[in-house]
């Protein structure tokens, strides 16, 4: 039993002469090391390298496993009722242009008057027309308001008709959606103006010229080929107007999805 204790004791003995060689630290929260008193470890010394990983990740799947794209593309389609409306419209212009040159909106014998000229047949039989005692020949039209009025008209419906086709020409061009929308709706209401100014010539002149029959001088009159001339360009005008109104503007874009497959995956 003796012997027992005297062996702990001396176990004690040595454990403690043991705990004196160790430097007695002492560790806290706000405690602090001084570098020397660190190990040195070698593998600090190198620097780092930071891997690129589109080209060394291994996290990055190869090219030939990577899912196909599937990307969703805007179609203009160009509607074929709105190219006529176009040609319509440069119809007009051409019609309306013949119309204010031509002298041959009101004929009679030896008699021939447009808008802006009349025009007096040789051996023409007295009493002229409208008591007029010039020689044969052409002259500026008379000094009457609804023959001015209708060439007001006329000279205002070629306007608006070449605005008008300009307009649907440069909505037909464009590939903005929104300007493209913006032109034809101008487009459609210029139009309208142009028609409506047309048709109120074209009504104006034969309801102005009836109250001029007492002073007519000839039993025979008729309308020219000018005059039916307008009425062709208010019926291509009209057409246009119902085209540009009647055609879906939202038709004209379609959505088309297109699926992009990667090259290496085409070859396996």
């Amino acid at each position: 039993m003796q012997q027992q204790q005297q062996q702990q004791q001396g176990n004690l003995a040595s454990y403690n002469n043991n705990m004196n060689v160790l430097p007695n630290y002492t560790l806290s929260g706000m405690s602090s090391f001084d570098a020397e008193s660190l190990p040195d470890y070698s593998e600090f010394d190198t620097e780092s390298v930071t891997l690129d990983y589109y080209k060394e990740s291994v996290l990055r799947p190869p090219a030939e496993k990577m899912a196909p794209t599937t990307t969703i593309e805007t179609i203009t389609i160009t509607r074929p009722l709105k190219v006529i409306a176009f040609i319509c419209g440069v119809i007009v212009v051409v019609l309306m242009i013949m119309a204010l040159a031509s002298t041959d909106w009101l004929m009679a014998s030896d008699w021939r008057q447009g808008l802006f000229v009349h025009c007096i047949g040789e051996d023409s039989l007295a009493p002229l027309p409208f008591n007029i005692q010039d020689p044969p020949g052409c002259y500026w039209t008379r000094d009457v308001g609804y023959i001015k009025a209708t060439a007001a008209l006329c000279i205002i419906t070629l306007i608006t008709d070449v605005i008008a086709t300009v307009l649907t020409g440069m909505g037909l061009r464009t590939q903005n959606h929104n300007l493209k929308y913006k032109f034809y709706r101008i487009a459609v209401l210029v139009m309208l103006v142009s028609l409506l100014a047309v048709l109120s010539a074209l009504i104006v002149y034969p309801v102005c010229f009836a109250g001029e029959l007492t002073m007519a001088n000839r039993r025979v009159w008729e309308f020219g080929w000018a005059y039916g001339v307008g009425w062709g360009a208010a019926i291509f005008l009209f057409g246009a107007v119902v085209l540009l109104l009647c055609d879906k503007e939202s038709e004209e874009i379609y959505y088309k999805e297109r699926k992009i497959v990667h090259e290496n995956q085409m070859r396996a």
